[in-house]
């Protein structure tokens, strides 16, 4: 890691540059996404963090404190949410900054950590990433649309097919 390296909260500059940043590599992440985060920021239901490396936005992460997701919200288990890093700066240790400074925010308010990841191929980095940060399925299955996937059922492989995993972040 260089240098000139950051991570740092979201503020009102980033929607736009993050939105047109993605939006170069042919991802869709309008800057309305990243305004609504930072509306949710300033109401305190979320947090977000944005990675640059120098003046260039690589990536962020932001921690929904009141889940959907049933049982983390059953268990007010906080939920990192969509973390993304694009892909010319993957491998350069960047999630791992981004996915280490929303653990450490969440140590300060709860035992455990939580999220949800996608099962299609485009998420098989993240995949390796909680593993080794050691998050582990959450044992209630997998959910399509925020709703249980019952067995048998059939679902469309895509960003809505998700397993949730939990980390023990503090003793």
């Amino acid at each position: 890691m260089t240098d000139s390296f950051r991570v740092r909260s979201m503020n009102s500059a980033d929607p736009q540059a993050a939105a047109e940043a993605f939006s170069r590599v042919g991802w869709t992440k309008p800057a309305t996404l990243f305004e609504r985060y930072l509306v949710e920021q300033a109401a305190g239901t979320r947090s977000c963090w944005v990675a640059h490396l120098g003046a260039v936005f690589a990536g962020y992460v932001t921690v929904n404190w009141k889940s959907t997701y049933p049982f983390f919200a059953e268990k007010r288990i906080p939920e990192i949410q969509d973390l993304n890093v694009l892909l010319p700066f993957r491998r350069k240790g960047i999630g791992t900054t981004l996915l280490v400074q929303a653990e450490a925010e969440i140590a300060a308010r709860s035992d455990i950590a939580g999220l949800g990841v996608g099962l299609h191929p485009g998420y098989n980095d993240a995949h390796r990433l909680y593993v080794k940060r050691g998050y582990v399925p959450d044992g209630q299955g997998v959910t399509y649309k925020e709703r249980y996937v019952r067995e048998g059922e059939q679902v469309r492989l895509d960003d809505d097919f998700l397993l949730h995993m939990l980390r023990r972040i503090r003793p």
